[in-house]
């Protein structure tokens, strides 16, 4: 004859799973609990959280003339680099979305502290177990042999009294939305060095072309000093003289080879390819400006998601101080259990077998040689730390805007100077041309000519690509695109 003792296991929920009205009785006390914790949960611990102040101009000191847009920061920013006009350009952008591995880092992380703020949440509401178990034991001569069959349902829950739970969801909830800045700021950065890497690819090719020209021009002037010293009317030198700026010329143009294929292989690697099989066709330059329109310098702080990155992580530091500071009070937890055993399967959800309970426990720490009040100082001092970073990088994001209006205008400015020394430059390399073919003047007139004209023209060409660049850069430093009010 065998028997098996009664064992309880934990619950607090089984009511609908066990049928036993034994749970009636301590709703009423576990709802009472409950209730008074939550009146408590209302005395949350930490300084309220208020976005830092920044030093905020009234105006952009180099905006001279430029069109005032009303950005939103709730709106797409949408595809600014089709404001270039350049098919290729807007194809390579697409890419990046989907294929930069630095952007893609940046949506795992963005993914990562979201689902860190679903983990803080689910700390806020009570945890229920549910448990199993079936033994038979037994021993020597004259032992009792017995079976135990056991089944528990329990939980306990932590009430936020002092809004320790709360602050770490704030602080989560803060920290995945600095993470989602700095996806977007990831993605502007990698469209942003795609632009500029592009546009100095097509200036490589211009440059190639442009010397393909002068090399040609450097050959036939080279024939003109052959011929006049076969026939005795031009020195030696004049030949080597012509001979060593093709040769020169030459080496530049093979350099810009080089130059170019660092170029694309770096877009390779942006838009996630290997440089092995990737190839950019040459292809005639547009050298498109848009109008980027200049909004007021408070909207800087919505738009740049560097900017947005910073306060948010002074928003999570904030939070911080709070759950520190909730070490001073006690914390408490509630407990609550149902259980049942029997010797027999049938015989498990008899109510004769069954035993519950509830608990409600509290600790308090008396001394911790000041432990606590280090931590506390440190969330403090970190929050400091983060104040400091944002107000150092919305200064840093109105010097980027400046530096790139003054750097407009002053291309701007530089543009017909240059249009002009070029064709100043080029016609008094055909002039001096003909004056050495007439015999007026030495070679060494026509080399200086000559290399003061390529020099013009290549200016020119560095001249538009360098404005392009600043259009980007400046589009970069608005927060990559604008919406301009009706």
């Amino acid at each position: 004859m065998t028997h098996a003792d009664k064992t309880v296991v934990p619950a607090n929920a089984g009511i609908h799973l066990f049928g036993v009205s034994v749970f009636k009785r301590w709703i009423p006390a576990f709802a009472g609990m409950t209730g008074v914790a939550a009146l408590l949960g209302g005395c949350a611990v930490g300084p309220t959280y208020q976005r830092p102040s920044a030093p905020t101009p009234a105006a952009y000191k180099e905006a001279q003339g430029w069109v005032v847009a009303a950005p939103a920061d709730a709106l797409e920013r949408g595809p600014w680099w089709m404001l270039f006009d350049d098919p290729a350009l807007n194809e390579l952008a697409q890419r990046i979305e989907v294929s930069n591995q630095n952007v893609a880092a940046a949506t795992a992380a963005y993914a990562q502290a979201r689902a860190l703020v679903r983990e803080q949440r689910a700390s806020l509401l009570p945890v229920v177990t549910l448990d199993g178990s079936a033994s038979r034991s037994g021993g020597g001569a004259g032992a009792v042999t017995g079976n135990r069959v056991q089944v528990g349902i329990g939980g306990s829950w932590e009430p936020d009294v002092w809004g320790r739970l709360r602050r770490g969801v704030d602080s989560a909830s803060a920290a995945a939305q600095s993470s989602q800045a700095d996806l977007a700021s990831a993605r502007l950065s990698a469209q942003g060095e795609l632009a500029i890497d592009y546009f100095g690819l097509r200036q490589t090719d211009a440059q190639q072309a442009l010397l393909d020209d002068t090399i040609s021009g450097y050959q036939r002037a080279l024939q003109i000093t052959q011929n006049r010293y076969a026939a005795g009317v031009a020195p030696k030198t004049d030949v080597l003289q012509a001979q060593t700026q093709l040769a020169t010329a030459q080496a530049d143009r093979v350099a810009l080879a080089r130059q170019r294929a660092q170029l694309e292989h770096a877009i390779a690697v942006l838009v996630g390819q290997a440089p092995g099989d990737f190839t950019l066709m040459p292809m005639p330059w547009k050298a498109t400006l848009p109008e980027v329109p200049v909004g007021v310098p408070s909207t800087l702080l919505q738009r740049r998601p560097d900017v947005a990155a910073a306060e948010r992580r002074v928003a999570a530091a904030n939070a911080q101080i709070g759950i520190a500071q909730t070490a001073f009070y006690p914390s408490l937890n509630l407990s609550a259990s149902y259980g049942v055993g029997a010797s027999r399967l049938g015989e498990l959800f008899n109510a004769s077998n069954s035993l519950w309970s509830l608990g409600l426990s509290a600790v308090q720490t008396l001394f911790d040689a000041g432990a606590t009040r280090a931590r506390v100082d440190a969330a403090q001092a970190a929050q400091d730390e983060a104040v400091a970073r944002y107000r150092q990088t919305v200064l840093g994001a109105f010097q980027d805007v400046e530096d790139q209006l003054a750097a407009s205008r002053v291309l701007t400015q530089q543009q017909e100077l240059r249009l002009q020394a070029s064709q100043a430059a080029d016609e008094a390399q055909a002039q001096v041309l003909n004056r050495y073919r007439a015999g007026q003047v030495s070679y060494s007139e026509v080399v200086s000519a000559q290399a003061a004209a390529l020099s013009a023209r290549r200016a020119l060409v560095q001249l538009a690509a360098d404005r392009q660049t600043t259009a980007v850069v400046l589009i970069q430093s608005l927060g990559g695109g604008w919406s301009v009010a009706p």
